[in-house]
């Protein structure tokens, strides 16, 4: 027997036993893969313009990718071509349809007390104005339970919700649902705060529904600070007066794909650990943070475990998914396409909160798995991205997950993440070159050690 394999064999039985990281000092995985894990942090840390470089080069060429755009065909092409050109393998396309919604011409205007013009973003999945667009009295409401109170004023009326944020899982019922729960009680249309803590005068899209019951109404986004104004005023008594203009409309579902490229496994290729991130954005800014950043990281992690000659024993797969931000269609096709080979998948990894400097990881599974995903946490330490939080996941590998895959989430400190979201600020300039290769070197760390372990981790 070699000393390879007795050492794979020792490591196998320690993980498998579950030995827990005090108890080992840095534990077995930490101590087995610690010089592996510092070579892929020097070479990550090293190239400091790597990442940044390759998604400038892709956002800049296809520009904001909406479901259904031809914008998001042409990136999806573009990231195909390269991925086979950095020499990843099994590069393809799997097919998805996804939603088709389309903004077209949108504006909004204070009519009275005086005209001023407001910097506004229609809600993903509006309906349209009707020509001409509306023009009506503004009732301000700062909460569902204000909006219950007020409805007998709502009747004719364009009803604005002034909620500040507190958290987006919080703020965002509100984006979500306003404009059903203004319709119900006969309001015209509905507009809300931007879901954001901090504002320039951007206004911030994103999705929004309606319940079948009642009549579809158009919803936009003002920005945080003409939303105070026109509040100011009408608690002064002031009649405001907005004019509201909206040319959206939904088409068919359109065909769209999901982005896949391999590092093929040395010894267990049938068994992935798939990452990535979504290659779809809203149809304003760049979609550089949201999330072309999170497709690129995975992208170059696997680049710089070919470059350092690391093969682990599984197959690691990076995955642009497609349509997260108006449909999930893309983690739902994944998971439907795969749904065979799930058993298969140890681990999935997504990145969607922003491609700033990484600290740590969320986890989702078993507890003697998340004993083994702590000491390769460990490894982290050095670029201060060791954390292991409570829960990790994400809406593209929600789907995957929900078939019994361990699940973790890229977690960023997420400062600015909320300023930018959604917004025509989200461009390259609000990224870090070497904020993003160290997390590179996180997801590259991770997908090694997790794809390279004798015996995997636990469900």
């Amino acid at each position: 027997m070699t000393s390879t394999l007795r050492r794979a064999l020792r490591l196998a039985l320690l993980v498998l036993a579950g030995a827990p990281l005090r108890a080992q000092g840095a534990g077995p995985v930490a101590r087995e893969y610690r010089a592996a894990a510092d070579r892929i942090i020097d070479a990550a840390v090293a190239d400091s313009g790597a990442a940044w470089n390759t998604l400038a080069a892709f956002t800049d060429d296809a520009g904001p990718r909406l479901s259904g755009s031809p914008a998001l065909e042409r990136g999806i092409d573009w990231l195909l071509a390269e991925m086979k050109k950095s020499g990843l393998e099994n590069v393809h396309g799997e097919p998805a349809m996804v939603p088709h919604w389309v903004r077209g011409r949108e504006s909004a205007s204070l009519v009275a007390p005086r005209a001023h013009p407001l910097p506004m973003l229609g809600l993903g999945g509006s309906v349209a104005t009707p020509k001409g667009g509306i023009t009506a009295e503004v009732l301000v409401v700062s909460s569902f339970d204000d909006l219950k109170a007020k409805g007998a004023q709502a009747k004719g009326k364009i009803v604005l919700f002034d909620v500040p944020f507190t958290n987006y899982g919080q703020t965002v019922a509100y984006r979500g649902g306003a404009a059903s729960a203004v319709a119900r009680v006969g309001a015209v249309a509905a507009l809300v705060r931007s879901v954001t803590p901090y504002s320039m005068r951007t206004p911030h899209t994103g999705a929004m529904y309606y319940d079948s019951t009642v009549k579809k109404i158009p919803a936009a986004a003002l920005t945080v600070e003409d939303v105070l104004m026109i509040h100011r005023m009408v608690d002064r008594g002031t009649k405001v007066v907005v004019k509201l203009a909206m040319e959206a409309r939904t088409l068919p579902d359109a065909p769209s794909r999901n982005v896949v490229g391999e590092l093929r496994g040395r010894e267990q290729p049938g068994e992935v650990v798939v990452f990535g991130g979504h290659v779809d954005s809203w149809d304003v800014g760049q979609g550089a943070m949201d999330d072309g950043g999170g497709v690129v990281v995975a992208w170059e992690a696997i680049k710089l475990l070919k470059r350092l000659g690391l093969t682990p024993r599984r197959t690691i797969r990076v995955v642009g998914w497609t349509n997260e931000e108006n449909g999930d269609r893309g983690g739902l096709a994944y998971a439907a396409a795969h749904k065979a080979e799930a058993a298969s998948h140890v681990l999935a990894i997504e990145s969607d909160g922003g491609v700033f400097s990484p600290r740590g990881f969320g986890f989702t599974g078993s507890d003697s798995a998340r004993a083994i995903v702590r000491q390769v946490s460990s490894l982290l330490a050095r670029i201060g991205a060791d954390s292991l939080g409570a829960n990790g996941g994400g809406a593209d590998i929600g789907p995957i997950g929900a078939l019994g895959v361990p699940m973790m989430g890229l977690e960023v400190d997420g400062s600015r993440y909320f300023w930018f979201h959604h917004t025509e600020a989200d461009t390259m300039d609000k990224l870090s070159p070497a904020e993003m290769q160290r997390c590179v070197a996180a997801m590259a760390v991770m997908a090694y050690v997790i794809g390279d372990l004798p015996g995997g981790i636990p469900r």
